[in-house]
């Protein structure tokens, strides 16, 4: 524990009491979700599951923001300094994610100084902004194991991949990701195509979107601390957090890379140490008087009976079953817009004679340029195959977006990296039949029609809503485009004589209002929508008659 996190320092006097202070504040508006639970988000007795938090509960940084506190049993020791600035690269990761979810999710207003006060609290901004240009810390940042003791016992999901532990998990990165939270909501913040939960631009992004998730609104109280909690289920976490949240939006100070101090007090600065000296073990060992003087072993006798012959044979050794290769089942992967894909891409991870492989992890990954997600509204998801060496993929929604993207598995033994990729189609919503009660338009050269078009979009007989319909002046059967008579304007007031509609949630759009050139004639409208439906507006142009002139009167003879 003290190798991960370099130098610990005593809590001080002052720290407990204003920690207190809060705490006692803060009971009174508990937020919804709080549990009973110790200072770190240790559990106070046994052995806990995983908790559903980024963190996994782990320990914390206990410093709060501009604090001076000597240490009282050490008068004459130094006083520590503040450590609120934040390094250059660090505090640009914050902000960028911020900008990334104003895009993303305006409704939940994330301020990047929340993401300080968190990155602040895990791990010190990156133990003091120690990162590449890249933004990757130079050594990782690792949490304790979290095997029951004093922590949460969380066994390993991800076979050491981000961790480096295959009995249990530990939080990772500058930002504290458990890898079982950051294969759901892993993202890649810098785009250099990799989700590293080591590199602060990813890890600043991915904890923006998870303290978003549920729509919350982080300009409301209610819905800020729920989202603090869910990093860590702590009300001193949470009482921490708020503290630097207030500190930065004062203000802050910025700093060169790997020149920001590191916090020095540890919320598990409490849990003593394994004894690394462990008593005697051996039967018929002896231990060793308090007044340390040595003892006599007890006399020795002869077996009476002759050793026995060592087997021959020597035994033998369990071949390890290994992951060969992922075994694809399931597709075409289809869906239309705004709905969900009715299956999900299946993964058998088998050995090279084809058994099953189960307790195998296997990530799915959305790559491409899509918007569809897992339902959850994640990009990637870990899941452990079973007993026969199966895993599916969560369901999948398919967005807004059509086009095609690939589903990707991928699994991992030893160094190798074993990949399956699925191919998905994302589909425009469609209708069948457009129908009008216009048939005809007639109006004058030079002057806009009087009367408007409505069309209503229908799928098997029911309205269709949000179809694209294409609306385009035509010269022929055929359908080929139109240069002259009737036409459209845009928003700058160009004549165009093609745009695309939508329909709305009853499966109608209204036709813009059309115009017609000096021209006259005769001409066609063609509405035509995605899945088939089509509809002709016949348009006439015409001027208007000239009245008759009146016959002359009779000459007067």
């Amino acid at each position: 524990m003290r190798a991960l996190f370099g130098k610990r320092m005593r809590k001080t006097t002052a720290a407990a009491a204003v920690a207190a202070a809060a705490f006692a504040a803060l009971s009174a508006s508990q937020a919804p979700g709080v549990t009973d639970v110790p200072s770190g988000g240790r559990q106070s007795t046994g052995k806990v599951e995983a908790p559903d938090s980024a963190s996994g509960d782990d320990s914390y940084y206990t410093d709060l923001p501009d604090l001076v506190s000597p240490d009282v049993d050490s008068p004459g020791d130094s006083v520590e300094a503040d450590t609120s600035g934040i390094p250059e690269t660090v505090l640009d990761a914050y902000k960028k994610a911020e900008n990334a979810l104003r895009g993303d999710n305006p409704g939940c207003n994330l301020p990047w100084e929340l993401l300080a006060a968190i990155g602040q609290v895990e791990s010190g901004h990156a133990r003091g902004g120690k990162v590449d240009a890249n933004g990757t810390t130079n050594a990782p940042i690792l949490g304790p194991q979290l095997n029951g003791n004093g922590f949460a016992n969380i066994t390993d999901t991800d076979g050491g991949v981000y961790d480096g532990d295959t009995v249990h998990d530990k939080a990772v990165g500058p930002m504290q990701f458990i890898p079982q939270t950051w294969a759901t909501w892993g993202q890649d913040g810098n785009g250099d195509g990799r989700e590293d939960p080591n590199n602060v631009y990813d890890a600043a992004l991915a904890a923006g979107k998870y303290l978003c998730a549920n729509n919350r609104d982080l300009s409301k109280a209610a819905d800020l601390r729920e989202a603090i909690l869910s990093y860590n289920h702590s009300t001193d976490y949470l009482d921490l957090v708020l503290k630097w949240l207030e500190k930065f939006r004062k203000g802050v100070d910025t700093v060169p890379d790997g020149t920001g101090r590191e916090p020095g007090n540890r919320s598990d600065d409490d849990i003593p140490d394994p004894d690394p000296t462990p008593g005697p073990t051996s039967p018929g060992a002896t231990t060793p008087p308090s007044g340390g003087g040595a003892t006599t072993p007890p006399p020795t006798t002869p077996p009476t009976t002759p050793p026995t012959t060592p087997p021959t044979t020597p035994p033998t050794t369990p071949t390890p079953v290994t992951v060969a290769r992922l075994v694809k089942s399931g597709g075409p992967f289809t869906a239309t817009e705004g709905t969900a894909f009715a299956s999900s891409p299946k993964v058998k991870a088998a050995t090279s004679s084809g058994a099953g492989v189960p307790k195998q992890a296997v990530r799915f990954a959305i790559v491409g340029s899509t918007q569809a997600t897992f339902a959850d509204g994640s990009k990637s998801a870990v899941v452990t195959t079973d007993i026969s060496g199966f895993a599916t993929a969560p369901r999948i929604l398919a967005g807004e977006q059509p086009g095609e993207f690939v589903i990707r598995a991928t699994t991992t033994e030893g160094s190798r990296v074993i990949t399956a990729d699925f191919s998905a189609t994302v589909t425009a919503r469609q209708a069948d039949a457009l129908t009008s009660a216009t048939a005809t338009l007639t109006g004058a050269p030079g002057a806009a029609f009087a009367e408007t078009v409505e069309v209503k979009a229908t799928l098997d007989g029911a309205a269709a809503a949000g179809v694209k319909v294409t609306a385009t002046m035509i010269k022929n059967a055929e359908g080929d485009p139109n240069d002259a008579g009737p036409y459209f304007k845009d928003a700058d007031g160009k004549v165009i004589r093609t745009l695309t509609l939508t329909t709305g949630a009853d499966g109608t759009v209204k036709v813009p209002e059309i115009y017609a050139d000096d021209t006259a004639g005769t001409y066609t409208l063609r509405l035509l929508a995605n899945g088939g439906g089509k509809l002709d507006i016949e348009l006439k142009v015409a001027a208007a008659e000239s009245p008759s002139p009146s016959p002359s009167p009779n000459p007067t003879p």
